[in-house]
């Protein structure tokens, strides 16, 4: 069956179903790793033991606290992340079908990651205040109320947007990471490959672009994390003044915690996330459908 060119259409649904997959595999190590990020009070002593009070105390489910908001908003997310990729990289052509470079392809992510902010900004933040909620109560039982609350608070600038400045800062070298990862991986993988990726191709392939994501990035995720669980919203171009409070507080550990729990949380949920997406998007040109 002859494919067709995928279109927007395609990349919105096979981006819904890639960025479920990521939410369902990796949520409970992302709550560990929230958690140890705002674990200021050293009540915890690593991933380990914030697993296991965490289910001690909260039972199992709690891994799963704020999933809700991800779970909703992800595939909007990661829709508008590969087709803001899909059309970074068409403007980079110069003829249909070119393969580009991997610093273009590193460019390209990046420039994803901006436009991914716009909605990963408060996603990100509904999740964050859930997973904080220590204990099996809890201010909010949801992410609408969350939201709710935020809004009247602190208006939706300060309130559902809060950390949009470090969110972005965070996305630009993240995605150039996670997409460059990928496509170095899936190359050298398939290198003289007359057939298409396989799924344990890709799924290796995924899990260095969600590590390259981490690595290049974390400091940031941190601020970001610290700044969108705070009380007040922040002010100005904040992002120095937190990480230097976090460094006087914790020292430079404060600006890596949680790492751990983030590279491993990666592995599965990246490799599922390029999986989704690439078989999505093999079935939709097969198709023709969109």
């Amino acid at each position: 069956m002859t494919k067709h060119q995928p279109s927007a259409a395609a990349d919105f649904v096979a981006g819904n179903i890639s960025g479920m997959a990521n939410v369902l595999v990796g949520q409970p190590i992302d709550t560990i790793k929230v958690r140890l990020q705002l674990d200021t009070a050293n009540r915890f002593r690593g991933g380990w033991d914030c697993a296991a009070q965490t289910i001690k105390q909260e039972g199992v489910l709690a891994l799963y606290k704020g999933m809700a908001s991800p779970l909703i908003g992800i595939g909007a997310v990661n829709a508008l992340l590969f087709a803001a990729y899909s059309a970074c990289k068409k403007a980079m052509q110069t003829h249909p079908g070119e393969v580009l470079s991997l610093p273009q392809i590193a460019v390209a992510g990046a420039g994803a990651g901006i436009v991914n902010s716009i909605l990963a900004s408060p996603v990100e933040l509904l999740k964050i205040r859930l997973q904080a909620q220590y204990g099996k109560g809890g201010e909010f039982s949801g992410p609408i109320g969350c939201a709710k609350y935020l809004i009247r608070k602190d208006g939706i600038a300060h309130g559902l947007f809060r950390g949009m400045y470090a969110t972005v800062l965070r996305e630009i070298p993240a995605y150039a990471g996670f997409y460059g990862g990928f496509e170095a991986t899936k190359r050298y993988l398939t290198h003289g490959q007359l057939e298409e990726a396989t799924i344990t191709q890709l799924m290796a392939s995924g899990a260095v672009g969600g590590m390259a994501y981490w690595l290049t990035s974390y400091p940031f995720d941190v601020v970001k994390s610290v700044v969108q669980n705070q009380d007040k919203p922040p002010r100005g171009l904040y992002a120095t003044q937190v990480m230097k409070e976090i460094v006087v507080r914790e020292g430079y550990q404060g600006l890596v915690r949680g790492l751990g729990p983030a590279v491993v949380r990666s592995i599965p949920a990246a490799g599922a996330t390029f999986t989704a997406y690439e078989l999505s998007m093999r079935a939709i040109e097969s198709s023709g459908i969109l």
